[in-house]
């Protein structure tokens, strides 16, 4: 098992373990990148870009 497949599962360990954070940090990245993308592109596309992070939060949502 090589160094990436440790980490991976010691990832999942430690989101099984703690799904309230792991949910917490990610809707923090979600919203963080959208603003990004938004800033970056004059949120001329914030419709899209609002889509793609409700859809990025449903797709990793809580277990």
């Amino acid at each position: 098992m090589g160094f990436l497949d440790n980490a991976k599962d010691k990832l999942s360990e430690l989101s099984d373990q703690h799904p309230d954070q792991v949910e917490s940090l990610s809707d923090q990245a979600i919203e963080r990148g959208g603003d990004a993308a938004d800033s970056a592109t004059g949120e001329k596309y914030a419709d899209h870009v609002d889509q793609a992070q409700t859809r990025a939060d449903g797709m990793i949502g809580e277990r």
